[in-house]
């Protein structure tokens, strides 16, 4: 299903990406439309997927979770039903904020929080070294952040105004 997108529709996007809590007033005044017109638009964004979802972003170390590492996991074989059996099995994995699927070394490059050193040993030796089909790890740890956000780039839409997306 094809939707199209025009400068309201980015300018909401825009603005709920920088502040999710904002009032319906409160967007619509900054997106230059009424609360009604800008309340249907949002629920149409949400409804065609463009806006999967409002959360918090907690602070992680903050919370005691000092500890981000990269990890990059070789498998024995890669087969489709061997694949599909650690998705599931990473899926389960709370400590696992991120898994991609990669190209080149590696089958999968995951995100792993821990509160320390010996936290990411510890499950790093009980929980992924036991995940199905895993041949080796390959782990690199965070040394300090330079940015991270969660906020997508849009400047592509606006240089195509009522462009069709998917």
């Amino acid at each position: 299903m094809q939707e199209r997108i025009d400068k309201f529709d980015l300018a909401i996007l825009q603005e709920l990406q920088s502040d999710g809590r904002l009032t319906n007033a409160e967007l619509a005044q900054r997106v230059g439309l009424s609360a009604a017109p800008c309340w249907r638009r949002v629920r149409a964004l949400e409804e065609a997927g463009f806006i999967k979802g409002y959360r918090a972003e907690i602070d992680r170390k903050k919370i005691g979770l000092g500890v981000l590492a990269f990890v990059r996991v070789d498998t024995e074989r890669v087969t489709g039903e061997s694949t599909r059996k650690l998705e599931d099995a990473i899926r389960q994995l709370p400590e696992v904020i991120a898994c991609h699927y990669i190209s080149g070394t590696g089958t999968f490059e995951l995100q792993v929080v821990s509160q320390d050193l010996d936290a990411f040993s510890r499950f790093a030796l009980q929980h992924l070294l036991n995940l199905p089909n895993v041949k080796d790890l390959h782990t690199s740890f965070s040394l300090g952040e330079v940015k991270a956000s969660h906020a997508l780039p849009l400047g592509h839409l606006k240089q195509a105004p009522d462009k069709v997306l998917r």
